[in-house]
């Protein structure tokens, strides 16, 4: 892969150093937002819209009662009171979902359920609780108002106080009205948005998928969790940590089981993968020891005789960043559709950052978001001594965050094994490349996760 834009790399073939800058703008720059679909409501959640949608059908559609209560006209309650009620005659009932309703004339009303249109003839609506329910024994309240008679039961209501015009009513269109954009193109559907276009009678939305990530990692070491620990073996942290990060990102996420350290058999599963993958990440064998295993598998990728296998794809480069933790990193693409392929390393907190730094907007990208990367602040630093950091190298350290006190506060240490640090951050610290030192009350910069 080639780097975007004017950059200097340090160095030569597998020497050269990229910064964090360069190794992410390349990886923008070949990442592509997928191609819009047409989806069911329910399939859609979570994926960006990309078109406009416009309101054909107002709401409310017609003008509905918004209590249960006695559909009346303004001048026959005028002047009501608890002394001098005004006595109507009840007609009939409106529900919610009827056809037909009955007219309201002079000294009538109408029982009206809430959400039932107004009938016509109707001003406004008297709340049931400021009638006699029909029972002719003064104002009823609670359960007993919606008791009070039975259904279709005509007869006298008594009325104790006035209603102004349109009281208690929800006017058609006071929601939005036909012709009014609904939602904008980009917008995230969550349940409200849906509620809203299940609302306008939209049973489908063209968006953008949510992109499928599939997470491996690999180690002969690794056991899954729940399992029987071995001598030398540790849990697979991994491949839980990036699955559960690629579908806070907005992915669906699959995690396949930890590969031993064999090139021919890694290289076998991530091909089985690519059926369903719009992004492959792997964790782990990119360093420069002798059981690197995904470094085996994929160097020879971009073998353009190669016309079957991965290699039709384009090739996975092997870098050294400039940066701590996470110096030893993998990007190309792979297979027939040349999917995006990540390879991060095997330390735990050097794969959770970067997967923050470059796979999350890998898949922001994917789902067509405008906005891709995690908040930054500006925040003052908090620590009992100053952090150091290597020169050259840019260092992302774990942190807690307060809003309120505009102070980030180190977790734990420089360790890239640290996890129990990891689990209790909600930031990441950046020191940047010329820095080699933040001394405590310093302005940092921090990127806010979660």
């Amino acid at each position: 892969m080639s780097s975007s834009g004017t950059t200097t790399h340090h160095g030569t073939g597998s020497d050269q150093l990229w910064s964090v800058d360069e190794h992410l703008d390349d990886i923008l720059a070949t990442v592509r937002p997928l191609e819009p679909i047409e989806l069911q409501l329910l399939d859609a959640q979570g994926c960006v819209l990309v078109e406009d949608v416009t309101v054909p059908v107002s709401l409310p559609p017609f003008d509905n009662s918004s209590m249960d209560g006695y559909a009346v006209r303004v001048a026959d309650v005028a002047g009501a009171g608890e002394e001098f009620p005004a006595v109507l005659t009840v007609i009939g009932d409106v529900a919610a979902g009827q056809g037909e309703q009955p007219t309201v004339g002079a000294g009538q009303a109408a029982r009206i359920m809430t959400g039932a249109p107004l009938p016509p003839g109707a001003e406004t609506v008297v709340p049931v609780e400021w009638t006699d329910g029909g029972l002719g024994e003064g104002p009823a309240t609670g359960m007993r108002a919606h008791s009070a008679a039975p259904e279709g039961a005509s007869g006298e209501v008594r009325v104790y106080r006035p209603a102004e015009a349109r009281a208690h009513v929800r006017a058609q269109g006071s929601d939005v009205r036909a012709g009014d954009r609904a939602l904008t193109a980009g917008t995230v559907l969550g349940a409200p948005q849906i509620a809203l276009l299940a609302a306008i009678g939209r049973g489908t939305v063209k968006v953008r998928p949510r992109p499928r990530v599939v997470v491996l990692s690999t180690g002969s070491e690794l056991v899954q969790p729940g399992e029987q620990l071995g001598e030398g073996q540790i849990f697979d942290s991994n491949s839980f940590a990036l699955t559960a990060a690629a579908r806070e990102a907005g992915a669906i996420a699959y995690r396949v089981g930890a590969v031993t350290d064999d090139a021919e058999i890694l290289r076998s599963t991530i091909e089985d993968q690519l059926i369903r993958a719009d992004l492959v990440v792997t964790t782990g064998g990119v360093s420069v020891g002798a059981y690197d295993v995904v470094k085996e598998a994929l160097d020879s990728i971009g073998d353009p005789d190669d016309e079957e296998g991965l290699g039709a794809g384009g090739g996975v480069e092997f870098r050294k960043l400039a940066m701590q933790p996470g110096k030893p990193q993998g990007f190309g693409a792979i297979g027939p559709d040349h999917t995006p392929l990540l390879a991060l390393p095997g330390n735990p907190v050097s794969s959770y950052v970067s997967f923050e730094i470059f796979v999350r907007p890998a898949v922001r990208t994917l789902m067509g978001l405008p906005d891709v990367h995690r908040p930054k602040v500006r925040a003052r630093l908090t620590a009992d001594k100053a952090l150091t950091s290597p020169a050259g190298r840019r260092q992302f350290l774990r942190g807690r965050y307060d809003a309120d006190a505009g102070t980030v506060t180190p977790v734990g240490g420089a360790g890239s094994h640290l996890v129990a640090a990891l689990a209790q951050a909600d930031a990441l610290i950046v020191v940047p490349e010329d820095t080699t030192a933040a001394e405590p009350g310093t302005e940092v910069d921090v990127v806010l996760l979660g």
